[in-house]
């Protein structure tokens, strides 16, 4: 069950005219909160607002990196990650030729269709995980 936003602003943050984003940004959302009740090596996920998006953080184990949700120029939603980290390179090496990328820092997609739990859960969990150096296995 994917929790009650933090607050107004975050919710406000998931307004979006185009109602493909809106169910696009949401399912990702929601599969970030399932993903990280999975990971209980995370903690407690705390959902902020940075840049004006929405924002999950590891705050209370500080195991991971920021993940951000929100509508980029190239597609009509995105998941995004720290840009200097190794989360695009390794999931674009374990996932080749599936998704679409904005460099080193975001996955895209123009469908809420496109995001694929098994996939795309294994990015969010590594991210949830980052600073923990195991190595994910890529699902068969």
């Amino acid at each position: 069950m994917t929790p009650p936003f933090a607050n107004p602003g975050i919710e406000a943050a998931f307004d979006v005219l185009d109602p493909q984003a809106r169910a696009g940004l949401l399912a990702l959302r929601r599969l970030i909160f399932d993903i990280a009740a999975q990971t209980p090596e995370a903690g407690r996920i705390e959902e902020v607002l940075r840049w004006g998006q929405p924002s999950y953080l590891t705050a209370e184990r500080k195991t991971g990196t920021t993940l951000r949700l929100g509508v980029p120029k190239g597609a009509r939603f995105a998941l995004f990650v720290h840009c200097q980290s190794r989360l695009i390179p390794e999931f674009a090496a374990a996932f080749p030729a599936w998704d679409r990328f904005e460099g080193t820092r975001a996955v895209l997609f123009n469908d809420p269709a496109e995001v694929e739990p098994l996939r795309h859960g294994w990015l969010i969990k590594r991210a949830l995980t980052y600073r923990i150096r195991a190595p994910l296995k890529i699902p068969a």
